[in-house]
This record gives C-alpha cells, structure tokens and sequence, in this order.
C-alpha cells in the first residue's frame, strides 16, 4: 500500500501537479511533501525555463541544469 502511495505522488510531481495540491492530496504539508519526494521530481526545469521566458521573467544568470 505505501509503495502505492509513493508511486502515485512522485508521478503527480513529475506530472507538474503543483506540490501545494499534492500535499493537499497526501495530507501532508508542502514542506514534508518536498522533503520526502523532492529527489524525485525529474524533467520539469526545461518547462519552467520555457514558461519564464514566455513571461519575460527569466533571470540574467542560468538556471543550473536548464542547459
């Protein structure tokens, strides 16, 4: 039944569901959710990338791994 849980977490994660609704989900709180699952979140800096740069938000610097 965990390694259920953990499954479907990390999949809502790496899906892009905000952590807030995850944690919501688990009954957790964001900063346990992401304690315990945020080694787990793959993939979803190259889509953040995107969407600051469509909103002109993009920092001057890099983002590490954005590359």
């Amino acid at each position: 039944m965990y390694d259920n849980r953990n499954t479907r977490l990390t999949k809502w994660l790496n899906d892009g569901i905000p952590p807030a609704q995850v944690a919501e989900w688990a009954g957790n709180s964001v900063a346990v959710l992401l304690a315990t699952y945020a080694r787990c979140i793959d993939g979803q800096l190259p889509d953040l990338k995107r969407r600051l740069e469509a909103a002109g938000d993009l920092p001057e610097r890099e983002l590490p791994g954005a590359g």
